[in-house]
Parts: structure tokens; sequence; C-alpha cells
């Protein structure tokens, strides 16, 4: 049975953002190469794979601890980090079927975000992964923010609401704040769905506040969810979501 919303958020990392294409020895040997440091490249692989143990994933890495990838990968040197947020667009892609289902969210008037656990500080759209990403890959006319602990960004003005930072998706205050604002706007938490993989950040607080949930384990299956529904593949939003309006 399809579920009806006027809203739908979609998690980054390892979900609208399939990074299977990403290979961390080539990105951080052409940072290196660039650098003119290429002896550096396996020390430096090294220390980002003691980040991954850290963290669990190098998709948790790259949306909420970018900083740590400056300070302990590339020791603090800005034009290292630089040169890395460019050369890791190169490989990332978009998972698949997810822009045949934008479309489809799009061409029924559903209202789409990025909601996302990104820590560094926000500046103009295209300046940070998130925005970057969308940008490279065509996808910003389809959304029309991007949501965030940093701050709810505008991608139509680029303007920023500051109501956000500091909350957090897995403390679930991200999502207290959005549910005043959809109600804002007319739009109640049940005509809302969260589409994300972590369980913790994306489906068990979302639900909490009574939004419909997605989970999605097309690249990493994090177990067992209270999620309204599963699913392996961005295509599977078009037989399970309906605009309130059909």
């Amino acid at each position: 049975m399809a579920i009806k919303v006027k809203w739908c958020g979609i998690d980054f990392g390892q979900c609208l953002m399939d990074p299977s294409g990403l290979r961390n020895y080539l990105v951080i040997g052409d940072v290196c190469k660039e650098l003119g440091e290429p002896d550096t490249t396996e020390a430096r692989v090294h220390k980002y794979r003691v980040l991954k143990e850290k963290y669990g994933s190098y998709g948790a890495i790259k949306e909420g601890h970018r900083d740590e990838i400056l300070r302990y990968v590339f020791d603090s040197n800005d034009r290292a980090m630089e040169v890395f947020s460019l050369k890791e667009q190169e490989y990332l892609q978009l998972a698949e079927g997810a822009e045949e289902a934008l479309i489809y969210l799009r061409d029924r008037g559903i209202h789409m975000a990025v909601v996302a656990e990104l820590k560094k500080t926000l500046g103009p759209v295209g300046t940070d992964i998130v925005s970057r990403f969308l940008v490279k890959k065509g996808l910003l006319p389809y959304f029309e923010e991007l949501i965030t602990p940093q701050g709810r960004v505008n991608l139509r003005n680029g303007s920023a609401d500051m109501r956000y930072k500091g909350k957090t998706k897995e403390e679930g205050t991200l999502y207290d704040e959005l549910v005043k604002d959809l109600l804002a706007r007319g739009i109640k938490p049940s005509e809302a769905v969260m589409v994300g993989d972590k369980i913790s950040t994306d489906i068990t607080p979302a639900k909490k506040r009574g939004f419909k949930t997605i989970q999605y384990v097309g690249y990493i299956n994090y177990g067992v969810s209270e999620a309204d529904f599963v699913i392996s593949h961005f295509r599977d939003l078009k037989e399970i979501i309906e605009s309130v309006t059909s």
C-alpha cells in the first residue's frame, strides 16, 4: 500500500550518494601527487583507514567528520583538503535509479530536501560536499533545501536558517525543528517521509516524531528497523510514495 505525502527528505551519504566507485587510495594518491608529495600517499591512506575504524564507514567520515580528514589525514594542510574535495567528486556516484525517482516525486508536486549530518560550517551553495555533489550531478532543481546541523540552506536563493545550528539527526533535535517548519507550511509529520540508511539517524528519531520512514539498504544494510518500508533500489520509491493530492 502506498503512502501519501507532501514532503520527502533524503539522506546523503551511502544513500543518495553512492561511494562504491570511490577508491580512497586513488583519491589520496591524486592529492599527494598534486602537492608534489607522492611518497606520503601510503601514510595518509593508513590514517584514513584509522578514521574508518573509528567511525565505521568512509561515508560517515565524509559527511560528518571532514574536519578530521583535514586535521589528521592532511596535517591541517588547507590546500590538500581543497584538492581532496575536488578529486573525490570525480569518483562519487549518484545511487542507481535515484534521478528517476526524483523526477517522479517532483512531477507529483512533492517537496524534497536533502537531510545530512554535515559538520562543516555552511558557506555558499557548492562549497560543501553535499551541495557540491548536487551541483556536479545536476540535482539542484529537484531539491528545495539542504538541512544539516549547521543550518538549513535554501537551495534556490542560498539563504541560511540558523535555527538548525547544533541540532542533530541522532538526538532528534533536528527533526523537532523540522516538524515546526513543516507545520508552518501546512505539512503534518504524517504527510512527510524520511528516506535513509542509518537506523539511529534516519529511521528511529524521525519515526518517533511522526514521520513516515523508508530504510534504504542498497549500499549498506544496518539491520532490522521500525521503518515503514525497506528498499534496495531508489526506483522502488515510485511504488511506495504518492502525493497527498493524487
